[in-house]
């Protein structure tokens, strides 16, 4: 079952995070308005039909913005963000946070619940 980690409280996101100690790259620790306009870079230069889970699953602000900003473009698909859950998705709905749902029963419990949500 899906495990919530929680989001960083500088809400910024480590593009070097696989790097530790004196080699980290602190530039690479971006905002979400600057991972949001790399992404838009990406759509405009290459032929993207989705991205999944693009911020972190607490980010509902980015997921918005990149709604509004891309969703005519491209699908954005909440994995995470949604993990299948009915109170989740519907607070995905209510802000415009995605365009696209993963739907997995596995995450849920049953197909009953997935049906529900």
């Amino acid at each position: 079952r899906w495990q919530q980690h929680p989001f960083p409280e500088d809400k910024m996101y480590d593009l070097d995070f696989k790097t530790e100690g004196d080699a980290k790259d602190a530039s690479l620790k971006i905002s979400g308005e600057a991972l949001l306009e790399m992404y838009a870079q990406f759509v405009e230069k290459y032929p993207f039909v989705s991205i999944e889970d693009p911020f972190d699953q607490d980010d509902w602000e980015a997921y918005t913005k990149m709604t509004a900003q891309l969703g005519g473009k491209i699908q954005i698909v909440g994995d995470d963000l949604l993990v299948t859950n009915p109170k989740r998705i519907k607070t995905a709905v209510e802000k415009t946070a995605c365009n696209a749902l993963l739907l997995k029963v596995n995450r849920i419990g049953s197909v009953t619940e997935s049906i529900q949500a």
